[in-house]
């Protein structure tokens, strides 16, 4: 059968006219730090979150203050994540190795994985306190050896919230700012006359701050674009509308414009999730931010087959993908594009976002195609050095550098190489030419 859209979501066109209005914000915002600094900082943290402290940045007493406003069931509980986070990347920190290698008599090859030296890791909150992304952000740069890791994130109803900054703390952040949005990263790419610019911007946010890492990239390296949550269920007749439902509207609560997407070859599961979602919405606390983005950006999609439902999933490249089948284990094998899979009915995206020590940042907007997420590796740097032991390395060597740079006409780079020869390898070789 042909693939069939039982439900479509906002047509790409204004999908990419909201892009546009977005990127012009964010470019003149950033103009205006970076002409400004401080005052322009404060004035967009009036602006948007009506927060005005003498200092943005948090003293050590003010973040004993705060932590001591966190219960100790709710500092139990955060602890509990950050083992699990801090437990799974340093297994993938162990994973990574740094290599010497003799690849001729007297040559020496090698590459060592060294941090990068200062990341400024984005933690939202301005809506929901995101206290597990001070987790993956902060406590990852730490497990990686960053040695320089500032952290900030808006105000939540006027005032630090306590749980997200002990995350922060806990998750060793050296130091920390209560500022939100495209003026809290423009300031620690940019740098200010309190801030000191970082080297590297990781972390989730809405569409302006998605945009504003986008065109901070090159200036500073950023983790990956992360912008408004993606999910999508692949299910057949195995898992009820219930399932699905709760799945899916479990993560349109996020925004106004987080995807849902529910791709099935059951007929049945597709028009009774539908169902549900209508029931679903009409009790959810979350109903009003999660019925927008399911009329706007929700879509099921019904194949005939699995290689259907594969191929739709690989091209959509969502963020988040529950699989929910008789052969989940087919479609870790096969699929190649997306942020992070949830494998079976027992697990689901909620587990990964908070607790069970994957990474929840990760790729949006099809980025899946090209990277992955946020993990203990993107904080590192692979760099590589060789060295020439023996006289004989270095003449064997020469030659052949000298003779393939006069290949491309590099002269200069040619007697680099002549001269080793000349001094190495007892050769007399002319100025300019390749050595024989």
């Amino acid at each position: 059968m042909a693939i069939e859209y039982l439900k479509r979501g906002k047509p790409e066109a204004e999908r990419s006219e909201d892009d546009a209005k977005v990127r012009a914000i964010v470019e003149g915002t950033l103009k205006d730090i970076e002409l400004r600094g401080d005052e322009a900082v404060r004035d967009l943290s009036v602006k948007f979150d009506n927060y005005a402290p003498d200092s943005f940045k948090l003293t050590p007493s003010e973040i004993e203050a705060l932590m001591s406003q966190v219960s100790d069931r709710d500092m139990d509980d955060i602890k509990f994540a950050q083992t699990q986070v801090r437990r799974f990347a340093q297994a993938q920190r162990d994973s990574m190795l740094d290599i010497e290698v003799e690849t001729l008599p007297g040559v020496i090859l090698g590459h060592k994985n060294i941090p990068v030296q200062s990341v400024g890791c984005y933690v939202p909150g301005g809506k929901f306190p995101m206290v597990a992304s001070a987790h993956m952000s902060v406590a990852t740069a730490s497990v990686a050896g960053v040695p320089r890791i500032i952290a900030a994130t808006p105000p939540f109803k006027g005032a630090p919230n306590p749980a997200v900054i002990a995350a922060m703390h806990l998750g060793g952040a050296h130091e920390i700012y209560v500022l939100g949005g495209i003026q809290a990263v423009g300031a620690m790419a940019i740098g200010t006359e309190t801030i000191d610019p970082v080297h590297m911007l990781v972390g989730p946010g809405n569409a302006f701050v998605a945009e504003a890492k986008r065109q901070l990239f090159g200036r500073v390296g950023i983790d990956l674009f992360a912008g408004p949550t993606e999910t999508m269920v692949i299910a057949d007749d195995t898992v009820d509308a219930e399932m699905c439902a709760t799945d899916l509207l479990g993560q349109a609560e996020h925004g106004y414009n987080s995807p849902a997407v529910l791709v099935t070859n059951s007929r049945k599961l597709a028009t009774q999730t539908l169902e549900e979602i209508d029931r679903l919405l009409k009790i959810l606390p979350t109903a009003d931010t999660a019925a927008k983005s399911w009329e706007d950006y929700g879509e099921v999609i019904l194949c005939g087959t699995y290689d259907e439902m594969l191929a739709v999933a690989d091209d959509i490249a969502s963020e988040h993908v529950q699989v929910m089948t008789d052969r989940d284990d087919w479609f870790l094998q096969r699929m190649t594009c997306y942020g992070a899979l949830f494998l079976g009915a027992r697990t689901n995206v909620a587990n990964g976002d908070k607790v069970i020590g994957t990474n929840h940042t990760l790729p949006t907007k099809k980025a899946g195609r090209y990277t992955g997420g946020l993990w203990v590796g993107k904080f590192l740097k692979t760099h590589s050095y060789q060295k020439i032991l023996t006289d004989e390395a270095a003449a064997e060597m020469g030659a052949y550098c000298s003779r393939l740079c006069m290949l491309e006409g590099f002269v200069g780079h040619a007697e680099q190489a002549n001269i080793r020869v000349r001094r190495y390898g007892g050769g007399n070789v002319p100025y300019g030419e390749a050595a024989e």
